[in-house]
């Protein structure tokens, strides 16, 4: 795919979702597994299927349901994406990251990510949160790779702050005021489908990270380079390989998922109440 033609998919998306929608708000929120039921909150103006915007692809994930969401959230406009696309589906990381440069082009300013990880860190236990505030990228094929779309960002993006430190702050508020057991940590992509070894979490482990899962950075590399401010939110699911005493499977993904639903959403409705605008 040239620039060029990267750049007019881009177009064609933007126009079409700006066509369909009165207005687009400040804040995309992506809901990653188990937190589809955070729709059930929000006040919907208006719905878009995946399948009806140009160049956007169909989820093939189960708790992923491919539909982007105009409405309220604790007050605040917001625009919600039902599912993301992963590389293990067979799409690069400039196509996973293609709804990313749309929000940007659209005139989102904050992208608000969630997702279920593996745990690492002994300290994190199955159901319970953790706020990014860093990432490992080594294993991601970076969706900057190419001609830059200088539109967007610089050749060379800095990434020593992606993760939003105000956003952070916040987010750390909004659980001490809840009294939700909220921790901060590194989070590792692999690029699945399969789940990592024992000896790949051991690697990852002396890397520095507390959490593993298969979505994520590139989108927030995306993002980061587009200019906009980044929160990111993952639902520890798992014990990783050779941490967990069973075999790691999906179910447990979205049955743990599904558990820490409540907290997540109670987190994030918080966290929106105090958004600006």
């Amino acid at each position: 795919m040239t620039d060029q033609n990267f750049s007019l998919k881009i177009n064609e998306a933007t126009e079409y979702i700006s066509g369909v929608l009165p207005e687009i708000p400040d804040t995309c929120l992506v809901l990653g597994s188990g937190l589809g039921a955070l729709t059930d909150r929000v006040e919907v103006l208006a719905t878009i299927s995946y399948a009806n915007i140009p160049h956007f692809f169909k989820t093939t994930v189960p708790g992923h349901e491919g539909v982007l969401v105009y409405g309220v959230l604790s007050g605040k406009k917001t625009l919600i994406m039902k599912g993301r696309f992963h590389f293990y589906e067979g799409h690069s990381t400039q196509e996973i990251t293609f709804y990313v440069r749309v929000m940007a082009k659209l005139g989102v300013k904050n992208l608000i990510l969630t997702n279920a990880a593996g745990g690492i860190n002994p300290a994190m236990k199955p159901s319970e949160l953790m706020l990014i505030t860093d990432h490992i990228s080594f294993l991601c094929d970076s969706p900057l790779r190419g001609a830059n779309l200088d539109e967007f960002g610089v050749r060379f993006p800095d990434q020593s702050c992606v993760y939003d430190k105000n956003f952070i702050n916040i987010m750390l508020g909004c659980a001490e005021e809840l009294g939700i057991t909220l921790h901060q940590g590194v989070y590792a992509y692999t690029r699945g489908p399969q789940y990592e070894t024992p000896a790949e979490i051991r690697a990852l482990k002396a890397w520095g990270a507390d959490a593993v899962g298969m979505s994520t950075v590139a989108e927030a590399i995306c993002a980061s380079h587009s200019g906009l401010r980044i929160m990111a939110l993952s639902c520890i699911s798992n014990l990783a390989a050779g941490i967990s005493p069973t075999p790691l499977s999906h179910k447990e993904v979205m049955e743990s998922a599904l558990a820490a639903s409540e907290n997540s959403i109670a987190l994030l409705e918080r966290f929106f109440s105090k958004l600006e605008g």
